[in-house]
C-alpha cells in the first residue's frame, strides 16, 4: 500500500498552506462578518492563534506514532475492534469533508460562473479529476501542488495589491465593538474551517514525511502563512465592501474582486479569486478523499487502495448532491452544528489519543 512513499518537509508545508486556504478564503469572511461585524478580521487573526495551538497538539500526537498512519495507530492504541470503530469515525469525517467541499465547488460554479450548467455535471467532472489524482498516488498529488502553489501566491498577491486603493478605513470603525464572545465565536469558526480538519493529514503526517527535525517548524509556519492569507482577505472584505454587504453575500471575496478598477482598464478580474479557489479546493478535496480511501483500505487490510477509488468516487458525487439539501440547510448547519462536530473530530479525538498514549506509556514503564 505504498508504505515507502515519502515527501519532503517543503512539500508537506505546501500541502498545509493550500489546505489552510482551501474553502476558507471564499466562504469564511461572510460568517465572520455575521459574528464579529467590523472586527471580523480580528476574529480571523485570533483564529490563526488557535490554529497554532491545534497544530501544536497535532505535532505532539504525531510524535507518538512517527511511523504509522492514524488508522494503523488506532488499532495499536485502542485494540482491534475499538480501534476500527474509531477509524470508521475518522474516515466518515474525511468522507463528509470531501462531499461538503465538492458541494461548495458545484454551488459556486452554478451560482456565480455558469448558472445554466447543472450542479451534477460540475460535481461529476470535478470528482473525476480528484479520483484521477488519488489513483496516481501521494507523490504525484504533492508534486502537482508544488507546481501550482507559486501561481496561487501570484494570483493572491495581484488581488491584494489591486484592492489596496479601494480600502475605506471608516468601514473598519469602531474597533473592538463586537465583544469578546463574538471574537471567540469567530475564531472557533476559523479554526473549524482551516486547522481542525488537518486531522485528515494524519494519513500523511508523520508517517510519509521525511523526518529531518524541521517538519514541526514547517507545519507551524505553513499554518500561520496560510492563516494570514485569509486574514488579509477578510480585512479587505470589511474595508472595501463593508460589514453589511459582506455578511449578506455567500461568496464575498469573489464579489470583492469585482471591485478592482484601475484606470477603467484593469477591471472585472474576479476570475483571480476563482482561480485561487479552484486550485486550493481541488487539493483540499483530494486530500480529504485520499484520507477516506486510504483509511478504508487499511481498515479492510487491502494492500492496493486504487481499486477502491472509482466506486468510492461515485459515492462521493452522489452524496455531494444530498449532503446539503439546499443553501438554507447549509447555512444553518455551518452556523449551528459544524463547530461542535469539527471540535469533536478534530479536537477531542486527538486529545483522547494523546491522553491514552500517555497512560499506556506510563503503564508500560510501571510494568517494566
Amino acid at each position: 500500500m505504498l508504505r515507502n512513499v515519502k515527501i519532503s518537509v517543503n512539500q508537506f508545508a505546501v500541502i498545509v498552506m493550500i489546505f489552510t486556504i482551501g474553502t476558507t478564503i471564499l466562504v469564511i469572511p461572510s460568517g465572520l462578518a455575521a459574528d464579529a461585524k467590523q472586527d471580523a478580521w480580528l476574529g480571523a487573526l485570533l483564529g490563526v492563534c488557535m490554529n497554532v495551538g491545534v497544530v501544536a497538539l497535532y505535532t505532539k500526537v504525531g510524535s507518538c506514532f512517527p511511523n504509522m498512519t492514524l488508522t494503523a495507530y488506532n488499532e495499536h492504541l485502542f485494540g482491534k475492534w475499538l480501534g476500527k470503530l474509531f477509524s470508521l469515525g475518522f474516515i466518515f469525517f474525511a468522507f463528509v469533508g470531501a462531499t461538503t467541499v465538492l458541494f461548495y465547488m458545484g454551488n459556486f460554479v452554478t451560482t456565480q460562473v455558469m448558472p445554466d450548467t447543472p450542479i451534477q455535471a460540475i460535481n461529476l467532472l470535478f470528482a473525476l479529476v480528484v479520483v484521477m489524482g488519488v489513483r496516481l498516488g501521494l507523490e504525484t498529488i504533492v508534486r502537482a501542488a508544488e507546481i501550482f502553489f507559486p501561481w496561487i501566491i501570484i494570483l493572491f498577491t495581484v488581488l491584494v495589491a489591486c484592492l489596496l486603493p479601494e480600502i475605506q478605513a471608516e468601514k473598519l470603525q469602531p474597533v473592538f465593538s463586537s465583544g469578546g464572545s463574538s471574537l471567540i465565536k469567530a475564531a472557533l469558526e476559523v479554526a473549524g474551517t482551516s486547522s481542525l480538519p488537518f486531522i485528515v493529514l494524519f494519513m500523511i503526517f508523520p508517517a510519509h514525511v521525511n523526518q529531518d527535525g524541521k517538519v514541526k517548524k514547517a507545519y507551524l509556519l505553513a499554518t500561520v502563512f496560510g492563516g494570514l492569507c485569509f486574514v488579509a482577505i477578510t480585512f479587505l472584505c470589511i474595508a472595501v465592501l463593508g460589514t453589511k454587504l459582506t455578511e449578506r453575500l455567500m461568496y464575498p471575496s469573489y464579489v470583492l474582486a469585482k471591485e478592482i478598477n484601475i484606470g477603467n482598464f484593469f477591471e472585472r478580474v474576479e476570475i483571480l479569486i476563482a482561480g485561487i479557489w479552484f486550485l486550493t479546493v481541488y487539493f483540499k478535496t483530494t486530500f480529504y478523499f485520499y484520507a477516506f480511501v486510504m483509511g478504508l483500505a487499511q481498515i479492510l487490510n487491502i494492500e492496493d487502495y486504487r481499486p477502491l477509488t472509482m466506486p468510492l468516487g461515485m459515492i462521493l458525487v452522489v452524496y455531494s448532491l444530498v449532503v446539503y439539501p439546499n443553501v438554507a440547510y447549509m447555512s444553518k448547519f455551518d452556523t449551528q452544528s459544524f463547530i461542535p462536530y469539527v471540535l469533536t473530530a478534530g479536537g477531542l479525538y486527538p486529545l483522547l489519543i494523546l491522553i491514552t498514549a500517555g497512560i499506556r506509556k506510563k503503564t508500560g514503564r510501571a510494568k517494566a
